[in-house]
């Protein structure tokens, strides 16, 4: 058997809601941007899911086509060594022309493929129509998309169309170029249910097959679910399908987290939301992964359900998880095994596709509202010009595709889908999950009673990422060889230096404790991890500028600190850098959290709550900082080898009496509190041993990683756990 290959593909979806069609390929600015081949190409990756959309090239007639875009990007791709596997329909219904239940649908889609196959004879592999079923489900059983509908009928009129479109696609294609072969994809997972629903989870496991079954031509008076298109398709339409069977040359699978379901009879159990039924029983249609009443297949089950089922070639052709970087190089790499555990039972397997290249925009909500919310892929998006930067998933890609494998140490443990954290809804006895307790590879971080080192040992366990935090009294990090013995102890593969002196007025007449702390500690860590080859994150702050500028202060600013505390701090990021240049320097500003006692915000509603004068400051501007933000995107970062300058802090510019108010507000209905009680005072009629810088807001050139302070203050209210009530 030929070695496992690695593919890419990037979201393309071009669907329709009601008249409005949601385009993720202008969502994600790919259109503009010619180099993202380039860095598609370097990640090692042979061979692309490539959108060359019906939509997009031929939006008013089949008499009408602009094929600029297609005749540069393929030429492209051409050049570059990556080998297309076009697509033309990507879960639409088409341009206004058509839809999946217009009766001329087949004949029109075969067409607009004759064209571009005559334009393109080199290209070899085609997706006519990505997940002909699921698209069907979304359009016309579900009502997500257009058509909107929801009854059988016209799920299985589309379904039959998409089936036919296909078929007669390829014979246009085939009669160009006879070595065209056909990847047909689709969503796969398994339903699982309780004991009275297990009628409907046969059934719905019999339907997940049907795209399949009809290319295949398996659809005939003895098909189980030949029922289901009675008074819909002909007897002539269902014999000619069976009569020009166009099985795949490759199957297909995406398989996602969601993919496998679970029924449950018990509603109350579950969030409205998930309430649904068949007619004849209600029911909880819900995520298996989130609830605790079932065991999850393996994919390398679902993979030889599909061998055994038709023995033709599979490949997985979406991987990609929501969430973070951590669970998606996990999540890739569990795929990857899966995989390769499937072809040493028998199964043919040629690929894994590392999906959403470029990210993905709206699919937390099925793609029918336009809120550009945004989930990276191998490469993130979130730059303040769209210009695309690695992940860690680029490095895990190029080395499954350069090597079959990868040592990172982030992979040692299991993902949130294998943990006790998985379960949302109706746990029960016993996890159903796997922890792995073994020891592993940790990151050290330091400063084991600070707030952030707290925030990071619970943001890692949280996670399922090896940590280990460490006291001053482990660890000296402004003594070397206390250092080095630590690290020989520990065998971390990368250092988070949080511990450093903070208290900004006393640095004044302390200075050489400061100086020993934010300087010499973060030398000696950049030294050893230098030394070892660790990566290592050090904490900066907005006070190594003079706030003399009047806009956000970005990493390129010259640096010019006020006080003995900024001084100290810009003096290890110069030396850190010398020191080990691919250290990655965080600037943030003031923090809150909503775990810690300490903070400006649980302060203020403290004295709210109390009825209590809260006096501000109302000329100083900053950047308020959300704890669990801060350290979630400081992970992601570390593992996407990020190194330099990086500023940090949720969007918004406010005063420290703006920042109160707006706390204020979110809270007064809670904690029945007066916002009208902040008092603003200025800077200058205060007696501080420190000057302090007028402006210390933060933006940053390089990313736009942390949501705004609004959304950051709401779901601090939602996580708070300490008392503010007196």
């Amino acid at each position: 058997m030929d070695p496992l290959e690695l593919w890419g593909g990037m979201e393309c979806t071009v669907n329709r809601v009601g008249d409005r069609y949601i385009d993720q390929l202008e969502k994600n600015g790919h259109y503009r941007r010619l180099s993202d081949l380039t860095m598609i190409a370097e990640t090692g990756i042979k061979q692309i899911r490539y959108p060359c959309l019906w939509e997009k090239v031929a939006p008013h007639s089949l008499e009408e086509f602009d094929w600029s875009f297609l005749d540069e990007r393929l030429a492209e791709l051409r050049r570059l060594g990556l080998k297309p596997i076009a697509g033309f329909l990507h879960h639409g219904s088409g341009p206004k022309y058509t839809s999946l239940i217009d009766p001329d649908f087949p004949e029109k889609f075969s067409l607009y493929a004759k064209a571009f196959a005559e334009r393109y004879p080199w290209v070899e592999d085609y997706t006519p129509i990505n997940e002909i079923l699921t698209t069907a489900r979304f359009s016309c059983l579900y009502g997500h998309w257009y058509p909107h509908s929801k009854d059988y009928p016209t799920f299985i009129r589309a379904v039959f169309n998409q089936v036919k479109g296909t078929v007669l696609a390829m014979k246009a294609i085939r009669e160009i170029n006879p070595k065209a072969r056909l990847i047909q994809t689709d969503d796969l997972g398994k339903a699982q249910s309780t004991e009275p629903l297990k009628y409907q989870v046969e059934f719905e496991n019999e339907r997940r097959w049907l795209g399949w079954d009809l290319l295949c031509g398996k659809i005939d008076e003895k098909h189980p679910l030949v029922w289901l298109f009675k008074d819909v398709v002909s007897d002539a339409d269902l014999k000619w399908l069976k009569d020009n069977p166009t099985p795949p040359n490759i199957i297909g699978i995406n398989h996602y987290h969601l993919s496998n379901r679970f029924l449950d009879h018990r509603m109350e159990l579950y969030p409205e939301w998930s309430h649904g039924g068949n007619g004849k029983d209600s029911y909880a249609d819900i995520g298996a992964v989130d609830t605790g009443q079932a065991e999850l297949p393996l994919p390398e089950e679902i993979l030889l359900e599909v061998w055994n089922r038709y023995h033709i070639p599979i490949a997985v052709t979406e991987v990609h998880t929501m969430g973070h970087r951590d669970s998606q190089m996990k999540w890739l790499y569990e795929m990857w095994n899966a995989a390769k555990a499937a072809r040493s039972k028998g199964a043919e397997i040629k690929a894994i596709t590392v999906w959403s290249l470029l990210g993905t925009y709206d699919w937390h909500k099925l793609c029918t509202i336009c809120e550009m919310f945004y989930e990276p892929g191998i490469f993130d998006l979130r730059t303040p010009d769209q210009k695309p930067h690695k992940t860690g998933l680029a490095d895990l890609v190029k080395d499954l595709a350069t090597k079959g494998d990868s040592i990172h140490p982030i992979l040692s443990q299991p993902g949130w889908w294998k943990t006790p954290r998985r379960i949302i809804w109706a746990p029960q006895i016993g996890s159903h999950s796997i922890l792995d307790l073994k020891p592993k590879r940790p990151i050290l971080i330091t400063g084991a009673t600070g707030t952030l080192g707290q925030a990071f040992a619970r943001i890692c366990g949280t996670r399922n990422i090896p940590y280990r935090v460490v006291k001053r009294s482990e660890m000296d990090i402004a003594d070397l060889n206390s250092v080095r013995e630590c690290i020989k102890e520990i065998n971390p593969w990368a250092i988070i230096n949080t511990a450093g002196y903070v208290k900004v007025d006393l640095a004044e007449d302390e200075k050489d404790i400061c100086y020993r702390e934010n300087v010499l500690g973060a030398v000696n860590l950049a030294t050893v991890c230098a030394e070892n080859n660790l990566q290592f994150i050090n904490y900066s702050t907005d006070m190594v500028f003079d706030g003399s500028s009047e806009e956000s202060y970005r990493e390129g600013h010259k640096v010019n600190p006020l006080n003995i505390y900024g001084m100290t701090k810009a003096e290890s990021e110069e030396k850190v850098l010398a020191i080990n240049e691919n250290s990655l320097i965080i600037r943030t500003s003031s923090f809150f959290g909503p775990w810690d006692e300490y903070n400006f915000i649980t302060g203020a509603l403290r004295l709210l709550a109390k009825n209590s004068e809260v006096m501000t400051l109302g000329d100083t501007i900053i950047t308020p900082t959300y704890v669990p933000d801060l350290v979630n995107t400081s992970l992601d970062l570390l593992l996407d080898g990020e190194k330099g300058v990086v500023h940090l802090t949720n969007r918004g510019e406010v005063t420290w009496s703006g920042f109160a108010k707006l706390a204020a507000e979110r809270a007064k209905f809670d904690f029945d509190i007066n916002p009208s009680l902040i008092k603003e005072e200025n800077i200058s009629n205060l007696k501080l041993r420190a000057r302090r810088p007028r402006n210390s807001a933060l933006t940053s050139e390089r990313f736009a990683i942390l949501p705004p302070l609004e959304n950051a203050i709401d779901r601090y209210f939602g996580q708070l756990e300490i008392q503010v009530r007196p």
